[in-house]
C-alpha cells in the first residue's frame, strides 16, 4: 500500500471538516488536488472512504479507521518535529486547544501571555458547545481541552485551575433586584431562560434545582450566552450563567445578580486530555504555564468580584 503523508494530512481534513471544499481552503490547495488526492488514497487502501449523500459528507467504516490512524501518525510526526526543535532551543510549533463556548470570555487572556512567551508557536482553539468539544476529546482531535463539566465515560487527566461560579441574574429593575437572602421557592413564578440542555452550565443548574426540589419554568433554552444576557435584561425571564460571562461594569447589560440561596454554584474550569496520551513539548510546556498562571488568575478573578 502506498500512501503520503500529505495524502493523510488532507484526508484528516477532510475528516475534520466534512467537506472536500473547506478542507481545500483550510489546507491552501485546490478543490480538485484534495479530490485527486483522496482518489489516489482510496485506491490504494482498495475500499471507499467517504461518502456524500446530497450535501452531507460521511466517512465509511474504512475511512473511520484510516482517520484513526492517520491522526496517530500526524501526531506522532508533530512530535518528533518539537522534539527535535526543543534539542536545537527552539520553541516553535501548533498548540490546538479545544474549548467550551462560555470559556472563549477568559481563555484568550491566558493565552496572550503564552503567545508572548513563545511567539514562534501558533495556538489554534477550536471553540464549541460542551457536545463538539466532548466529540474532539473522544476523537483526540487536540492537544488539550478546558471545560468545567467532562465526561464521565472518558478516561482524563483532569487539572482543575479556575474557580467558575454560577450566578443566577435577572434585567436591572427586577423586582428582586437588592434584596438579600432571597429562598429559592420566591422564584416559583418567575420563567427562566437557560442554556441548552447538555452543556456544563445546563448540568450543573439541572443538578442543583433538583437537588433542591425546584422545577424551574423553562421559557427558552439557547446555546448563546450573548442571547441570554440580552432575553433577561429585554425581561423575558431570569438566568443562570457564569460569572465569566458577565462584564465588570453590569449595569451596562442592564443586568443584575441576585442574591438567591445557594448560589452561586460552585465549580471549576479544568484542563484536561485523554489518560494514556502523551503531549507535545509545547502542550506540557503550556500546562507548565497554566499552573504558574493559576494563582494570579485567581487573583484577577476575586479582585474583579
Amino acid at each position: 500500500m502506498h500512501v503520503s503523508f500529505r495524502q493523510l494530512q488532507l484526508f484528516l481534513a477532510v475528516a475534520e471538516l466534512r467537506s472536500i471544499t473547506a478542507a481545500a481552503r483550510a489546507c491552501h490547495v485546490t478543490q480538485p488536488t484534495v479530490s485527486m488526492q483522496l482518489k489516489e488514497l482510496a485506491d490504494s487502501v482498495g475500499l471507499p472512504l467517504y461518502e456524500v449523500v446530497g450535501k452531507r459528507l460521511d466517512l465509511t467504516p474504512a475511512g473511520e479507521a484510516l482517520a484513526v490512524s492517520a491522526r496517530a501518525m500526524v501526531e506522532e510526526w508533530a512530535d518528533f518535529e518539537q522534539r527535535i526543535d526543543a534539542m536545537k532551543g527552539l520553541a516553535r510549533g501548533r498548540l490546538r486547544v479545544g474549548v467550551v463556548s462560555t470559556a472563549k470570555y477568559f481563555v484568550p487572556r491566558i493565552l496572550g501571555g503564552f503567545c508572548s512567551r513563545y511567539p514562534e508557536i501558533d495556538v489554534i482553539l477550536d471553540v464549541q458547545n460542551r457536545d463538539g468539544v466532548v466529540t474532539a476529546l473522544r476523537d483526540n482531535r487536540h492537544d488539550l481541552y478546558i471545560m468545567s463539566r467532562p465526561p464521565a465515560d472518558i478516561e482524563i487527566v483532569q487539572q482543575p485551575f479556575l474557580s467558575n461560579p454560577l450566578v443566577l441574574i435577572a434585567a436591572e429593575g427586577h423586582r428582586l433586584a437588592g434584596r438579600r437572602g432571597i429562598a429559592l421557592a420566591e422564584l416559583a413564578g418567575e420563567r427562566f431562560i437557560l442554556r441548552e440542555r447538555g452543556s456544563g452550565t445546563r448540568l450543573a443548574c439541572d443538578e442543583y434545582f433538583a437537588a433542591c426540589g425546584f422545577v424551574p419554568s423553562v421559557r427558552l433554552e439557547l446555546g448563546s450566552n450573548v442571547a441570554i444576557k440580552q432575553s433577561v435584561a429585554g425581561g423575558m425571564g431570569l438566568s443562570v450563567i457564569s460569572s465569566h460571562t458577565l462584564g465588570a461594569h453590569l449595569e451596562d447589560e442592564q443586568l443584575t445578580v441576585l442574591d438567591v440561596e445557594g448560589f452561586p454554584i460552585h465549580s471549576n474550569w479544568s484542563i484536561l486530555y485523554p489518560r494514556g496520551k502523551r503531549l507535545s513539548p509545547i502542550a506540557s510546556e503550556f500546562l507548565a504555564y497554566l499552573r504558574d498562571s493559576a494563582e494570579a488568575l485567581r487573583q484577577r478573578q476575586e479582585g474583579g468580584a
